[in-house]
């Protein structure tokens, strides 16, 4: 029986301090970088969830050995070698972030995961791999499940990518060039969709030596070491948009711990995106301070650089005082559920008015009601519907296990913002 998760009601406004674990999006690329380094990594309070957990067993799979020590991980490199057999889960960083890495391994590796993971699109990077060199067996689908035959190097040199669908596709192949006997110098075709990512991929990389460069179409980058490098893995700020989300909703005020004053994690955009809702947002000793004003305005964005945040900027939107409007975010079609299609039936259940749209979806706030809805085995969406829950009393979400992919204590942390004991799923 599929557990349910009857979400807090919260008519009184919040008022907390949140702490939240490591960026997924930092982890796996500190975690691919480490495996390629020519040396020993410490990785200081990386995320444990399950699709990092993921990502560290599939590295292990090629032959480095990741230890704990603590809360760390301890990166070892060692020669990359198959044959080998990948579970990448539902984790897009797995299914872009791993073949690159494969390929560099002696002997095939295979790459699986759960149902969803087929249709999770993969053509462009495939595609750019067999142009280096590669060879892939795929029978023709363009998507998991696949085998990558390594024979130990890949030639590198120029290539043409679709990166359209997904910005991972970039950061795989980047993440990996250094290692390849020609680097890489990879040109786009088309656009890219979320490119904080990439910015946060070419910053990773530098800091570990390794020469990036910007082009007229892309990046190139040069063949050569990647030296090892201790890290402490920021706060995922993607992961603190329902948290600071709350704030918004009930009036109240959270902040959230050791907010960077740097970084490339798309989820810095949350300060500038919760005031144009009507958030009062400030820099603390503490960390990120949102406080609600009473009224949650509504939005008009092109959210295309932070798709990760637009399941809970939407659930804001429906509980705005009008019409909101978010668009470039296509790609959100092939995460881990059509997250636009996910959204319009949510938010539809519980009194919305939602319009599709190619690369979006406009909302229009309708007379709040009780609803159950899905996960779509989707962590942000459980995410969004607990924002919603604190206004509509009776919202219940299925399956809301689903958040083990980034947070796996969400629901007992969300009790702990709004102090009161948790309703447990049946």
């Amino acid at each position: 029986m599929t557990p349910v998760w009857t979400t807090p009601h919260r008519p009184a406004p919040v008022d907390a301090v949140v702490a939240l674990p490591g960026s997924k999006s930092l982890t796996a690329r500190a975690l691919i970088v480490a495996a390629l380094a020519d040396g020993p990594s410490r990785l200081v309070r990386p995320l444990r969830a399950r699709d990092t957990d993921l990502m560290a067993a599939g590295l292990r799979a090629l032959g480095v050995r990741i230890e704990d020590d603590g809360a760390d991980w301890l990166v070892t490199p060692q020669p990359l070698r198959g044959p080998a057999e990948i579970d990448a889960g539902l984790a897009g960083t797995m299914l872009r972030f791993l073949p690159p890495v494969a390929a560099l391994a002696t002997g095939p590796v295979r790459l699986d995961g759960d149902p969803r993971l087929h249709d999770r699109p993969n053509a462009g990077l495939l595609t750019a791999l067999r142009q280096l060199g590669v060879e892939i067996d795929d029978g023709g689908r363009g998507r998991a499940p696949f085998t990558v035959h390594g024979t130990g190097a890949v030639r590198g040199g120029t290539v043409e990518v679709d990166a359209s669908e997904s910005s991972q596709i970039v950061s795989g192949l980047l993440l990996a060039a250094a290692r390849f006997d020609d680097g890489i110098d990879l040109r786009l075709r088309g656009g890219v969709p979320s490119m904080p990512h990439v910015e946060m991929t070419v910053t990773t990389l530098r800091e570990h030596g390794v020469d990036v460069s910007a082009t007229d179409r892309g990046w190139r980058v040069s063949p050569g070491a990647v030296a090892a490098l201790d890290r402490v893995v920021e706060p995922d700020l993607s992961n603190a948009a329902p948290f600071l989300g709350a704030a918004l909703v009930t009036g109240g005020r959270v902040t959230v711990r050791d907010w960077p004053e740097v970084t490339t994690q798309p989820g810095a955009q949350l300060d500038r995106l919760l005031s144009a809702m009507g958030a009062d947002v400030a820099r603390t000793a503490d960390g990120l301070r949102v406080t609600g004003t009473g009224r949650i305005a509504p939005l008009v964005a092109d959210l295309g650089e932070v798709g990760e945040l637009t399941p809970v900027l939407a659930a804001l939107c429906a509980l705005a005082d009008g019409t909101s409007r978010l668009t470039g975010v296509a790609h959100l079609r092939g995460h881990e559920t059509d997250r636009l299609q996910a959204l319009d039936e949510v938010l539809t259940a519980v009194g919305a008015t939602v319009e599709q749209l190619p690369d979006g979806l406009v909302i229009a706030p309708g007379p709040h009601r009780a609803a159950q809805v899905d996960s779509y085995a989707d962590h942000r969406m459980v995410m969004a519907a607990a924002v919603l829950g604190l206004a509509i009393d009776g919202v219940a979400v299925a399956d809301p296990g689903a958040v083990t992919k980034t947070l796996p204590d969400f629901v007992e942390r969300w009790g702990g913002l709004l102090g009161e004991p948790m309703r447990a799923a049946h």
